[in-house]
């Protein structure tokens, strides 16, 4: 993998650490042996319902990865300015590659966004941009980098609810312990779901009995649509658009907390980039970001540019998404 992915790959990772709250306290003297405290998690998961044969199938010989706790304690700090990661993030090979898997899931998508409601374009976008497609998904032991850092105490009580929710995706037969891969942090599958997201959102969408986001393409779309949906999607609205703003515009209303109708950013002088008028849609609510800082460029989001940062609460990555599926889309 080149170092440019790697980067990538450990920025989506970190992505989802700031959900994760602050570290809890507690010394590393505190922590138990990791044979002493992985007797304590069977006990805990035997008691929720998770079986003897896949305890014995997913944690024998589970040892602590070296690799994980040094990629937990030297994230990458966001160098990256917004321009460079758009870039870097939204190509135009991956444009390219985006448009002819687009087209060439086209049944499978069509078939979700009926149920769903979410626009093809978008659904490809995020494939697109948290695992290439499908083709980087992760080559960690889900199971193993989740009893990693559980066992490691800076952040155990979440890490290991998530390692208990893989077990309970293996205790119900969608993927086998040899196949659950994913990132470093216990991502999986082509959507890139933690294991609670997996529990929560995941779908069985092609009726084989197994929610599929490794392999099974209309899994991972369903899923994905089925995570949005249930975040405040909306089917009939995009994501925002690039604006340009009058000469003594207020930059402190560049907020994602004061939402506005387009009619009121239309009063206070904002239009699009081209300098036309802002579209006029009755009660539609927007908000004003500078995603590279202040005295960049400037968007109007709109409510499913908020319900992207749900999935991923970086405003790049969010701006990934929305670029990326307009241009898919020929925008």
């Amino acid at each position: 993998m080149s170092h440019l992915r790697v980067l990538l790959f450990a920025l989506a990772a970190l992505a989802i650490l700031p959900l994760l709250g602050p570290n809890p306290a507690g010394a590393a003297d505190d922590v138990p042996e990791f044979s002493v405290w992985l007797a304590d998690l069977r006990a805990e998961a035997l008691g929720q319902g998770i079986s003897p044969a896949i305890l014995d199938a997913a944690l024998e010989g589970v040892e602590p990865i070296p690799r994980v706790i040094e990629l937990d304690r030297s994230q990458p700090e966001g160098t990256l300015t917004f321009q460079q990661y758009m870039e870097r993030v939204v190509p135009n090979s991956r444009v390219k590659k985006g448009r002819k898997k687009l087209a060439e899931n086209a049944a499978a998508l069509d078939a979700v966004y009926k149920v769903y409601g979410v626009q093809p374009r978008f659904i490809v976008a995020l494939w697109g941009i948290e695992t290439n497609f499908g083709q980087y998904t992760g080559g960690f032991s889900v199971v193993a980098s989740l009893a990693t850092l559980a066992h490691d105490g800076r952040r155990s009580a979440y890490f290991r609810g998530e390692l208990l929710n893989a077990l309970r995706i293996l205790e119900e037969g969608h993927i086998t312990p040899d196949a659950m891969m994913g990132s470093w942090a216990g991502a999986m599958g082509q959507s890139q779901f933690m294991p609670s997201s997996f529990v929560k959102f995941a779908i069985d969408f092609d009726g084989d009995g197994r929610r599929d986001i490794w392999t099974t393409k209309a899994d991972v779309f369903g899923s994905a649509s089925n995570y949005l949906a249930k975040s405040g999607w909306r089917g009939d609205q995009t994501w925002g658009r690039k604006v340009k703003l009058p000469g003594n515009f207020d930059n402190s209303l560049a907020d994602l907390k004061i939402t506005k109708t387009l009619a009121a950013w239309q009063k206070l002088g904002v239009r699009r980039a081209n300098g036309n008028d802002l579209p006029r849609v009755a009660g539609m609510g927007a908000s004003l970001v500078f995603p590279g800082g202040d005295g960049g460029p400037a968007f109007l989001v709109y409510n499913n540019y908020k319900t992207v940062l749900k999935w991923n609460r970086s405003t790049y990555f969010a701006m990934a998404v929305g670029h990326l599926a307009d241009r898919i889309a020929g925008r």
